[in-house]
């Protein structure tokens, strides 16, 4: 089974202000998304992103999408980033082999 992920970033929680600098993101609300094509399995939560001193400031407006995510991917750790796929992974096999079923009752069947 093949399975697609995505990460998105819903939100992000900036200072007003901090060193010289504006709307400066500390915190990422983020969502992953897996899907075989059929079935899908979801992940979501915050994830506090360092402030950085040793990597030059992106203005918020320059901010992407891919840059904050991998943000968030590089707070959490290796570990963390295949825990979560490895969840939201078997939540589409789940759906495939459900472990537990209703039959339709025996004196019910036409």
């Amino acid at each position: 089974m093949s399975i697609t992920y995505t990460w998105s970033v819903n939100q992000m929680d900036a200072y007003p202000e901090l060193d010289g600098e504006t709307d400066v993101v500390f915190n990422v609300h983020w969502s992953l998304a897996a899907t075989d094509g059929t079935y899908h399995g979801y992940a979501y939560g915050t994830q506090p992103v360092p402030l950085a001193e040793d990597v030059s400031f992106t203005p918020f407006e320059d901010l992407t999408e891919v840059q904050v995510v991998g943000w968030v991917q590089e707070a959490m750790g290796p570990e963390r980033v295949s825990e979560l796929e490895a969840n939201a992974a078997a939540q589409i096999e789940v759906q495939v082999n459900p472990p537990v079923v209703a039959p339709v009752l025996p004196w019910d069947v036409a």
